[in-house]
């Protein structure tokens, strides 16, 4: 259990029911910020609060909640943001992660699985960061973590329209660091390799691979940093990749 260095603190994730946003939501709750979690799902949101929210000390049923809304869409956007606005007082901590992957040549991509997958995950995090942002400018405090993929940086076959979305991702960080730089809000890309989740389409636990805990844990170490220090970029991978 993490100490409560982020007490008072209020984190939104998009993307938080499973995988690498659930990961980093109980890393964010157990430290003792107060953790919204967005997905697209009103029953798996749910569900996720009720799991997150049971190891938590008595009297923390208010520390974690959830709110269903798809990243894609700027209505949703506006509508999760003036909810956390009314139910927490809005974010200091926004966390990028929702996102999804396609995996097909580009002869087979279909137009609508291109969109699909830019929209979620390169203008959903434009949509949320906005947004975000808005609020943070105003504070003169804030971060922003985009969970991206070495796939940002890397391309692969296969992977058209999740390499275009990440290389996107990648572009859309950096310049939003150097723009609110300024503003006392900060902005860290994290790239993660082959991670444990539902996501690489595992059904048995690949010991190889990170787990989803260990970017949690990256999360806190970053929002721990003095805010003289940046640190803008975090490139993860597994230590002992398969042969």
């Amino acid at each position: 259990m993490s100490d409560n260095f982020l007490q008072g603190k209020t984190a939104l994730v998009t993307g938080g029911t499973r995988g690498i946003g659930y990961a980093i939501a109980q890393a964010l709750a157990e430290a003792g910020a107060r953790v919204a979690i967005c997905g697209r799902s009103e029953t798996a949101v749910g569900e996720a609060v009720r799991r997150l929210t049971a190891p938590l000390a008595a009297g923390a049923e208010s520390k974690v909640m959830g709110k269903a809304a798809d990243v894609r869409a700027t209505i949703a956007v506006e509508e999760l943001f003036g909810w956390v606005d009314r139910e927490a007082g809005g974010p200091d901590i926004l966390v990028n992660n929702a996102g999804i992957g396609i995996f097909k040549s580009t002869a087979e991509l279909t137009v609508d699985e291109w969109q699909r997958t830019l929209e979620t995950n390169l203008s959903g995090a434009f949509y949320c960061s906005r947004a975000a942002l808005a609020r943070m400018k105003n504070r003169r405090a804030g971060y922003i973590i985009n969970i991206g993929s070495l796939a940002g940086k890397d391309a692969f076959a296969g992977g058209a329209a999740y390499n275009a979305s990440k290389f996107g991702l990648t572009g859309l960080t950096e310049a939003m660091l150097l723009d609110h730089r300024y503003d006392n809000v900060r902005v860290t890309h994290i790239l993660p390799g082959s991670v444990d989740t539902e996501f690489s389409g595992g059904s048995v636990r690949a010991e190889w691979k990170i787990a989803p805990e260990d970017i949690g844990e990256i999360v806190l170490m970053l929002l721990r940093m003095p805010e003289r220090t940046l640190v803008s970029r975090v490139e993860v991978r597994p230590s002992k990749p398969r042969k």
